[in-house]
């Protein structure tokens, strides 16, 4: 393992001592971010310190230009399964916290995992996110047959999950293989929050999540375990969010110096009240984050990693959900549930609210009448355009060569099976207008091609 202290938490709070930048320093550094080779950490120092409305509109339009550059209209979804609520931590703000004795625990068994998995097909998912609680109910022998069951079921049309990413506890190289053996897409792990001194108090010692420095490491474990795409994240609430985004910066670049890659996305969970944990109420969370500096904050992640992917969960509110994916936001979950049995029950505890609870059929409607793309597309993965493969495309916006035709073929499987008909009519009528969209005849002709035989019956088509 290479360098493991590379969050110094003096300087970063160092670089937020500092005045907003005056209008030719803004703009200088914004004219940067257009050319999409990502911003350096004083950049984003900077940024962070804009109060004024007008300068963060400023942000949030270029972001928005990034983003289509490098990802165009089309807009991921996925659903998580929550495998169990288990937990031997005792995070003060997770509703699945050891000392929370009112919630009823559960730890789904393979068979119920299969049942949960097709009442997301049944829904029309295709990308699935397996999460659990840090127990020995559920160590990596248990997670690997829960994958396989997972990519094992099939509904009544045929569908199956074709892309399983994990949510895990810190885990070691040889368990992180095993992992990777069974063609997992990215690990994902919050770091909760990266300042050292604060999260102790969160994360009470004698608990596996209290040791500090074996979390922050998870990542360089999980790509010595041979993982291609990791994805990072904070709880925001816990300590300043400046800090927090400084640190994603600098975990990002020891990724990429150490490992040759950085993230594949990063997730933006805000905490979010949880039943029996009065300290994620909202007069309890130490810092809490407005509206406008959260959406603030995701636009300069989308300007300072142009290539990475940027997850926003059914925490949020619609009504912010369908503003992040303009400026900055490239997949999303949708008809959530945050308790494991939860897509065929309803009565073990979850691990917090959710703030959309919005079917799958009414987010992609939504999408359609913004112009968006909803994606299923597992095309990468399979096509072993994963990691450095993935960023070397990424960087300089060739990606959505790929993305937005395999999109649009996600999408029309979704319209032929699973789409209401006020839904699919009007998806159609936008795949239409899309395919017209492209300016090479020769690719226009392929999509075309692909989109009628998934209309006459053919499926999991991609490039």
């Amino acid at each position: 393992m290479r360098n493991q202290n590379f969050i110094d938490r003096e300087k970063l709070y160092g670089l937020l001592d500092q005045k907003a930048p005056v209008a030719d320093e803004l703009n200088e550094i914004l004219n940067k971010a257009r050319k999409l080779k990502g911003l350096n950490l004083e950049d984003v120092a900077k940024l962070l310190c804009v109060e004024d409305e007008g300068d963060i509109k400023k942000i949030l339009d270029t972001a928005e230009y990034c983003k289509d550059e490098i990802y165009g209209k089309r807009l991921v979804l996925f659903a998580p399964i929550y495998t169990g609520n288990a937990c031997v931590n005792n995070c003060v703000y997770c509703g699945f916290r050891r000392d929370n004795k009112g919630l009823k625990r559960k730890v789904l068994t393979m068979d119920e995992i299969e049942q949960e998995t097709l009442q997301l097909l049944r829904m029309g998912h295709k990308r699935a996110l397996l999460i659990c609680g840090e127990s020995p109910r559920n160590d990596a022998d248990y997670m690997v047959e829960a994958i396989r069951r997972t990519y094992a079921a099939k509904d009544e049309k045929g569908s199956t999950i074709r892309r399983i990413n994990v949510e895990l506890a810190p885990m070691s190289v040889e368990d992180f293989a095993k992992l990777k053996a069974e063609k997992i897409g990215t690990y994902v792990c919050f770091q909760e929050t990266y300042d050292p001194v604060e999260y102790v108090k969160f994360h009470p010692a004698g608990t596996p999540k209290g040791d500090y420095l074996y979390r922050l490491t998870c990542m360089d474990r999980a790509m010595e375990g041979g993982i291609n795409d990791v994805g990072l994240g904070v709880l925001f609430g816990l300590v300043d969010y400046r800090f927090e985004i400084l640190a994603i910066m600098e975990h990002a670049r020891h990724l990429e110096d150490d490992y040759g890659c950085g993230p594949h996305t990063v997730s933006f969970p805000r905490i979010e009240p949880a039943e029996g944990t009065p300290f994620s109420l909202p007069e309890n969370i130490p810092h809490p984050v407005a509206d406008k500096d959260f959406m603030k904050i995701i636009a300069i992640i989308r300007i300072a990693m142009p290539y990475t992917g940027i997850i926003i969960s059914t925490r949020e509110r619609p009504e912010m959900r369908d503003q992040l994916v303009k400026y900055g936001v490239s997949q999303i979950s949708a008809a959530s549930e945050t308790n494991p049995g939860g897509y065929e029950e309803d009565n073990t505890g979850a691990q917090f609210t959710l703030g959309d609870h919005r079917s799958l059929d009414e987010v992609i409607s939504m999408m359609i009448d913004g112009g968006y793309i909803p994606s299923f597309c597992t095309g990468c993965y399979r096509k072993g355009r994963v990691g450095a493969d993935f960023m070397d495309l990424a960087k300089p916006g060739l990606i959505k060569e790929y993305c937005k035709p395999n999109a649009m073929f996600t999408f029309r499987e979704y319209l032929e099976d699973y789409a209401s008909p006020e839904t699919k009519a009007k998806g159609l009528e936008l795949l239409k207008k899309l395919t017209q969209t492209f300016p090479k005849e020769e690719l226009k002709k392929r999509v075309e091609g692909n989109l009628c035989k998934i209309g006459d019956g053919e499926r999991d088509l991609y490039f």
